[in-house]
């Protein structure tokens, strides 16, 4: 019997609007002005006006519709895209999330042989996105799950065999911070163990699908970088869609 916990249609989609709508109320709120505007306008003024409206209009388009496409369509929390990594689904298993947790659930009745540990470093002090808030309100946490500090990983040492940060690795600006929760985790896997990161790029497919939007996540040399100062090797890339990157990735000089 199929266990595997169905998402509710368009959950993602509606999620994002819902979480963000004070964003689409501005943007609203400017096309009803530059299309008022347009009536009072010169012919040369009103051609850029125009032109203005179409690209704000074209940018809400493109961003719900790949939207829906990764969070709604893709296999982004099917799992079916870990069939084809080398990683343990048995075992420790630790999710850690940034407030927002879609996975957790979903991973545990995926894989039930699992034991599941859940992590959420979300500082309201410093991840001051009213997103994330609406979002933590709206939806519980996952029973069992604690609050960590990203310089204060709470595992013993070799004791996780898969550790996953999914859409939540970025929310971690700071470089320094990030390699050093990173150096951590890598401390707390088994020998043969995994992380698994998965994260949107700073690249023109994001660019084309959020506008300026694509800022808040980092390029990929970046995350090579990232990895390589905390002493993680990257056994595999792969791909979910031409938005969403992920990466394997093992302590130095253990690859599989």
């Amino acid at each position: 019997m199929d266990r595997t916990i169905k998402r509710r249609p368009f959950q993602g989609i509606t999620n994002i609007i819902r979480f963000n709508w004070h964003y689409y109320v501005i943007a609203f709120a400017a096309i009803i002005t530059i299309f008022i505007l347009k009536n009072f306008l010169t012919a040369t003024i009103n051609l850029a006006a125009t032109i203005l409206l179409f690209l704000v209009i074209a940018s809400i388009i493109i961003s719900l519709f790949v939207s829906w496409f990764i969070y709604d369509y893709s296999d982004l929390y099917t799992f079916n895209w870990l069939e084809k990594l080398n990683i343990s689904t048995e075992g420790c298993m630790v999710n850690i999330n940034a407030g927002f947790d879609e996975s957790s659930e979903i991973l545990k009745d995926r894989f039930p042989k699992s034991e599941l540990i859940v992590f959420d470093f979300y500082d309201p002090k410093k991840h001051t996105e009213v997103s994330i808030e609406r979002a933590r309100k709206a939806y519980p946490p996952y029973q069992g799950t604690k609050i960590i500090s990203t310089n204060a990983f709470p595992l013993e040492q070799n004791s996780v065999d898969t550790i996953f940060l999914i859409l939540a690795a970025h929310e971690i600006r700071n470089d320094d911070e990030r390699i050093f929760f990173l150096k951590q985790l890598s401390n707390s896997l088994k020998d043969d163990g995994k992380i698994v990161v998965v994260e949107h790029q700073r690249d023109i497919f994001n660019f084309i699908a959020y506008n300026f939007g694509f800022f808040h996540f980092f390029p990929t040399k970046t995350w090579n970088k990232t990895f390589a100062s905390a002493g993680l090797t990257e056994t595999s890339i792969f791909k979910i869609t031409s938005f969403i990157k992920g990466f394997v990735l093992s302590k130095n000089g253990i690859a599989s």
